[in-house]
């Protein structure tokens, strides 16, 4: 499913949910307002309100069992209550992030977020990402925070010659950190046969 067929399916999930709300607002005053309501019109009503309720109940236990995280090097998401789904993106694929509030979502301070990656899917579409503006920043400056930090390390190996890193291999090797098999196949991959 691509991020505008996601977007439709959310405005439908919208739409039902205004319409579950404003029926078990009707349930309530119907239930409350008749002095003497005929027991199909009472039956009607709870039967209203106890589908709200449920689904409100269904839809907090799969909210709650969502777990979107973004670590310095990639980003996680596991969902599910009986059943579980997972994706791991590391931040180095990411390509493009951009996120959308409805008016309802900007008053609870929620959003989709849609992540754009070099993986099999290409598009990641997360619902109810809370402040998904600020998570989108956030991702950027991880990415670029693990661009410099994969620069930093390269720079580093880079700045030792061989003879160098050899050198450090052996005072790692006098101190007891490596063995000797292990001073050997990395002096032979430094230096060559």
């Amino acid at each position: 499913m691509n991020f505008f067929e996601r977007q439709a399916q959310a405005r439908r999930n919208t739409t039902r949910l205004v319409v579950l709300f404003a029926l078990a607002v009707v349930g309530i005053v119907v239930a409350v307002a008749f002095d003497d309501p005929p027991t199909a019109l009472i039956y009607l009503a709870l039967l209203i309100v106890v589908a709200a309720l449920v689904w409100f109940g269904i839809r907090l236990l799969g909210w709650s069992t969502t777990n979107f995280v973004l670590t310095t090097d990639r980003l996680i998401s596991r969902q599910g209550v009986l059943t579980k789904s997972g994706i791991e993106i590391p931040l180095e694929r990411i390509n493009t992030v951009f996120f959308n509030q409805r008016l309802f979502e900007r008053l609870v301070g929620a959003g989709d977020l849609a992540v754009e990656s070099a993986g099999e899917r290409g598009t990641n579409t997360f619902t109810d990402i809370r402040r998904p503006a600020d998570v989108q920043r956030e991702i950027y400056v991880q990415m670029e925070e693990n661009e410099n930090r994969k620069f930093d390390r390269a720079a580093g190996r880079a700045g030792l010659s061989a003879a160098e890193q050899v050198e450090k291999l052996h005072g790692l090797l006098a101190q007891g950190a490596i063995t000797q098999e292990q001073y050997d196949s990395e002096r032979i991959r430094l230096l060559g046969p």
